[in-house]
C-alpha cells in the first residue's frame, strides 16, 4: 500500500498539473490559438499538449517556457511548472562552503623582487593549462594542477611576506581553476572546497575583491541546479559598486541567467545590460590571469542567447549563439562544445531538427575528448528533444552515436 505521504504527494502534483492546464488553456482561448496552432509554435505534438491541458500530463519545464513566450504570459505559465528548489539540507551543506565574508578594500599589486620572476613563470603556465584543460578530460588535469598549486605554496612559504604576496595571488587562480574542472567532474560540493581555498589564498594575498568572484562561481552551480532565486541573490551579492567591473559584469551577467530561468524577460534585459557595459570595460588587473572565461569576445552577448533560450525563445538564442560561436578559438575545444550544444538545443526546441542534428554530429568527438557534467546537462536536453522526432531518419542516425557520447559522459 502507498504511504500517507507519496499519496498526499501524489494529489498534490495532480493538483499542479490540474492547475497548469487549467491556465494553459485560459491563456491559450485568449490568445485566439487553437492546440494545433499552438502545437506548431512549440514544436510539441498537439495530443501531448492536449494531455498538459487536461491535467493528465506533467509539463516539463522546458514545455512550461516555451507556452509562456508563445502565450506572452511573463512568466506565469513557467512559475507554475518551475522545479522545486533544492532540500534545506543541500542549500545548508553548499552555503556552508561557499559563503565567506566579503570585505570591499583593494585589490594587491604585484612584488617587484627576486620573486616576481617565478610569478611570472607560474603565471604563464597556468595560461597553459588552461588552454591544456580546454582540449582534455578534467580528471586528468586535476591532480597535475594540485601538485603545483602545492608548489607554488611551498615557495611562498619561504619568501618575504611582500614577495609572497603574488605568489599567493597566483596560487589562488590556480585553486579558482581547478575548483572549475572539479565541477566539470560533476563534484559541486568539490568545486566550492576548491573555491573557497582560492578566497583564503587570494585574502591572505591581500585580494579582498576575489571573495565577491567566489559567489559568482557559487551562482554557476546553483543555475546548473535550476534554483533561480538562489543564483540572483548570489550573483547580486556580488555587484557592490566597489569591486572591479569584470567581478560586477560577470555577477550581472550570472544574475540575468537566473532571471531566464524563471522566465523574467525584462530583469533578465536589464541585467545583460549591465553585463554588457561593465565587461566592456575590460580586465582591471594588467599581468594577471583573467577572471571568468577567456575564450569569449562578448560574454554578455553570448549568455544574451544563452537566456533568450531560457526565456523560450529559441529561434532568437540560435542566431546571436550562431554568431558568438564564430568569434571563438579553435583551440578552445571545451568552450566550442559548449556553446555548440546549446546552439543544437536551440534549433532543435525551433523545430529545425535536420540543422540540430548535423550540428549534433560534428559535436561528439569533442564531446568525448572534453568530457564536461555541465555541458552534459545540455546534451540530456537536447536528446530529450530530439527524442520526440523518433521517425525522422536524421535523428534515428545520430541517436546512437549521441548514446554514446551521453554514456561517455557518467563517470
Amino acid at each position: 500500500m502507498r504511504s500517507q505521504a507519496a499519496e498526499t504527494e501524489g494529489r498534490q502534483v495532480n493538483h499542479e498539473c490540474l492547475l497548469f492546464g487549467e491556465e494553459l488553456r485560459r491563456k491559450r482561448l485568449a490568445a485566439d490559438l487553437s492546440l494545433a496552432q499552438l502545437a506548431d509554435i512549440v514544436h510539441y505534438s498537439k495530443a501531448q499538449l492536449s494531455k498538459v491541458e487536461r491535467g493528465i500530463k506533467t509539463p516539463s519545464y522546458d514545455l512550461a517556457r516555451l507556452c509562456d513566450a508563445a502565450l506572452a504570459a511573463n512568466g506565469e505559465l513557467a512559475s507554475l511548472a518551475r522545479p522545486g528548489p533544492a532540500s534545506r539540507r543541500q542549500v545548508l551543506a553548499v552555503s556552508a562552503l561557499a559563503a565567506p565574508a566579503i570585505c570591499l578594500g583593494s585589490s594587491v599589486g604585484s612584488g617587484n623582487d627576486e620573486y616576481t620572476d617565478l610569478t611570472g613563470i607560474f603565471s604563464t603556465q597556468l595560461h597553459h593549462y588552461r588552454k591544456l584543460g580546454q582540449a582534455t578530460d578534467p580528471a586528468a588535469l586535476i591532480p597535475v594542477l594540485a601538485g603545483q598549486l602545492a608548489v607554488i605554496q611551498e615557495v611562498a612559504a619561504h619568501a618575504g611576506r611582500h614577495s609572497s604576496q603574488p605568489l599567493l595571488l597566483i596560487a589562488s587562480r590556480y585553486a579558482e581553476y581547478t575548483g572549475w574542472l572539479v565541477q566539470e567532474t560533476g563534484s559541486d560540493l568539490g568545486a566550492l572546497r576548491w573555491t573557497r581555498r582560492a578566497i583564503d589564498l587570494a585574502s591572505a594575498a591581500g585580494d579582498s575583491h576575489f571573495a565577491a568572484y567566489g559567489l559568482v562561481r557559487h551562482a554557476l552551480m546553483t543555475l546548473y541546479r535550476g534554483d533561480a532565486a538562489q543564483t540572483t541573490q548570489l550573483a547580486e551579492r556580488a555587484q557592490v559598486g566597489t569591486l572591479p567591473p569584470r567581478i560586477r559584469g560577470l555577477a550581472a551577467a550570472r544574475e540575468a541567467q537566473g532571471h531566464a530561468i524563471a522566465a523574467d524577460y525584462s530583469s533578465t534585459m536589464r541585467a545583460l545590460d549591465r553585463a554588457s557595459v561593465l565587461l566592456s570595460a575590460g580586465p582591471t588587473d594588467a599581468g594577471q590571469p583573467v577572471i571568468g572565461t577567456a575564450n569569449l569576445t562578448d560574454p554578455a552577448e553570448m549568455i544574451r542567447g544563452w537566456c533568450l533560450y531560457d526565456l523560450g525563445r529559441p529561434r532568437d538564442a540560435a542566431g546571436i549563439i550562431d554568431g558568438q560561436l564564430a568569434t571563438i578559438p579553435d583551440g578552445a575545444t571545451r568552450a566550442r562544445a559548449r556553446c555548440g550544444v546549446r546552439r543544437a538545443l536551440a534549433y532543435a526546441t525551433a523545430g529545425d531538427i535536420d540543422h540540430a542534428c548535423r550540428l549534433t554530429g560534428t559535436l561528439i568527438d569533442d564531446l568525448m575528448q572534453v568530457r564536461s557534467a555541465t555541458i552534459t546537462t545540455d546534451l540530456r536536453a537536447l536528446a530529450r528533444t530530439l527524442g520526440r522526432h523518433q521517425k525522422s531518419p536524421v535523428v534515428r542516425d545520430l541517436s546512437p552515436r549521441l548514446g554514446t557520447a551521453l554514456r561517455a559522459a557518467i563517470r
